[in-house]
């Protein structure tokens, strides 16, 4: 394998330079048909991206394949990004778009189609180039997907190289990319994030997630349990911004539970068949890989449990908040955990702890039609995005229900190991140069003005 890198670089570096003229018009049909051909073979790659990997939802890949590309199309198409894309004559400023260059994509097993098309439509928007290293785990779903694009960048005249992905991918060569990268965009585990970072480039990594799910007094709670439910079960709970843990009202947490056993939850409270589900998920104190994206029925099966057929989540009683249970750790599966509290403030405390245990920085979740109290828990809690009354899983990442930037890279700020505390976009993926011109007729303030 040895020249692999050099030579796709060689390739990128060609590319761009047949692209440095287009204009946005250009660009925006290029973006444009490469999130299209991912909607129009959404069941394609999806099947593809189940049956490769053995984790997730068939259903729920089809429609994160078309939720996504039409949300980031959406988002992307009336954006300037080429040229000059802002004026303020007042400041006497103008802002010139500029690319960065060529782009490092380290995607996860886990979003093996949907994640190299968001970069690529983000670092095309940019008048970049992207090199894409998939998980070997997923390395065919993303190479036909990123072949897919390349085929539609071909018909447009474009350059295929402009996308180009490491077919036989491996932990060298992921390395040997990023370091020969502008830019690396680093999706994945936290080992690998870190790596980027010590990559000596320009990194955009993730954080774990583990997301906090308040529900406040008065609210409608079978409404709750079914847009909780509908995040936690989503793709098998495999969304790093997917629902942890109900924090409910104390006197009302029986009320709640049966709410939610309602909606197609089933909750355990017995502590021997709890340690059950924790033993299998958590074994030696890590999450079980082998479990994760697995089903419901799936996960009990292997912790020897019975579960009625029809159970969407599962639900269960840790021993306490933080540090006390692994439960309380990041969950990548079907399943959620419940905590009680008596005051709001204790609400927010146990989402804290609980994040200041794993997952810092990146997502909480309430519902709730208390102004005050949504602003408490956005002001208090150590987060990026605070997502209120929907699914958090398809609601974090942006949606057309929401104002957050749709992406599959949701940075987790300082409080996660990460350069931003928002969702990537392009705008992460151009340099802008700023031109100041001299403003002859400014009126200079007086020190008294200045200082009062």
């Amino acid at each position: 394998m040895e020249g692999t890198i050099d030579i796709l670089m060689a390739k990128a570096k060609a590319a761009q330079s047949a692209i440095e003229d287009y204009t946005q018009e250009e660009i925006d049909q290029l973006v444009r048909v490469i999130g299209q051909v991912v909607y129009d073979n959404a069941e394609m790659l999806a099947r593809e991206a189940v049956d490769e990997t053995g984790m997730g939802v068939y259903e729920d890949k089809v429609a994160k394949c078309r939720g996504k590309s039409q949300t980031i199309w959406h988002n992307l198409k009336d954006k300037k990004s080429v040229g000059i894309i802002k004026e303020e004559p007042e400041k006497g400023l103008l802002y010139v778009a500029k690319p960065k260059g060529v782009i490092a994509a380290i995607t996860p097993t886990t979003n093996p189609v949907v994640t190299p098309m968001c970069n690529a439509m983000f670092a095309l928007k940019g008048r970049n180039v992207i090199i894409v290293a998939p998980h070997p785990r997923s390395k065919k779903c993303s190479a036909h997907t990123v072949n897919l694009m390349r085929n539609e960048l071909k018909k447009l005249g474009a350059p295929e190289d402009l996308i180009q992905v490491i077919e036989e991918p491996t932990m060298e060569l992921t390395q040997e990319l990023m370091k020969a990268a502008d830019v690396v965009v680093a999706t994945g585990g936290m080992g690998l994030v870190k790596a980027a970072y010590a990559s000596g480039k320009p990194a955009y990594g993730v954080g774990a997630g583990n997301v906090q799910v308040i529900v406040d007094r008065g609210y409608d709670y079978d409404q709750a349990a079914k847009d909780i439910i509908a995040g936690r079960k989503f793709d098998n709970g495999i969304i790093c911004s997917g629902e942890q843990c109900i924090i409910a009202p104390k006197e009302d947490h029986v009320a709640v539970m049966a709410a939610f056993e309602r909606n197609g939850a089933y909750y355990i409270q017995d502590e021997s068949t709890v340690d059950k589900f924790r033993k299998i998920m958590f074994p030696e104190g890590k999450i079980n890989s082998a479990l994760v994206g697995k089903s419901v029925q799936y996960i009990a099966d292997a912790a020897g449990v019975s579960v009625p057929e029809n159970t969407k989540i599962i639900v269960l009683k840790p021993q306490g908040r933080g540090t006390a249970d692994l439960l309380c750790k990041e969950k990548m599966f079907p399943i959620m955990i419940t905590l009680p509290y008596d005051t709001f403030e204790e609400a927010v405390e146990i989402a804290n702890t609980n994040l200041l245990y794993e997952g810092a920085g990146h997502t909480a979740a309430i519902h709730s039609h208390n102004e005050e109290h949504i602003r408490q828990a956005g002001a208090v809690l150590p987060i990026s995005r605070l997502v209120v009354n929907q699914p958090s899983s398809t609601g974090a990442g942006g949606s057309f229900y929401n104002g957050f930037n749709p992406t599959t890279t949701l940075g987790c700020g300082s409080w996660g190991n990460n350069s931003i505390s928002e969702n990537l976009n392009y705008e992460h993926l151009i340099n802008v140069s700023r031109i100041g011109f001299f403003m002859k007729d400014t009126t200079i303030p007086t020190a008294k003005e200045i200082w009062g």
